[in-house]
């Protein structure tokens, strides 16, 4: 299915589906708008909107395919808002942190775009993350 996000897509009628994309992406007025300003851009190329958005699914339904193990070997940190209504993502930090004890930090009032709803948080989850890692 997501190989033929790109279809799926262009079935939609644009002001509905630019809706649930800024809606899907943000919870704060600040990250609405900036994903709003974002979809606007392709308003007056709604195909290529289509296609860049399409070809994104399909890059991560041939990783999916491939199940390679991913291995990280840095230190990592997952970030996720606790209102991220893309369930995919939700689902495969849940997975990716008991799979791999990578730490995870739920962002409270932030959805999908973590930094653009909550950046005085995020900032401060990855200034501490260096900070304990020896990074900075």
């Amino acid at each position: 299915m997501l190989k033929k996000m790109e279809s799926m897509y262009a079935r939609f009628p644009w002001k509905l589906l630019s809706k649930v994309v800024v809606k899907g992406s943000a919870v704060s007025k600040y990250g609405r708008n900036l994903a709003r300003e974002m979809v606007m851009v392709y308003d007056g190329d709604k195909r290529r909107y289509f296609r860049i958005a399409g070809h994104g699914f399909i890059i991560l339904a041939e990783a999916i395919e491939k199940d390679l193990p991913y291995a990280i070997k840095c230190p990592a940190l997952l970030i996720c808002g606790k209102k991220d209504r893309i369930r995919f993502c939700v689902k495969s930090n849940k997975a990716w942190h008991r799979n791999t004890g990578i730490p995870i930090e739920w962002v409270k009032d932030a959805g999908h775009n973590a930094n653009a709803d909550q950046p005085e948080v995020v900032n401060r989850l990855i200034e501490s993350f260096i900070e304990e890692n020896g990074l900075g």
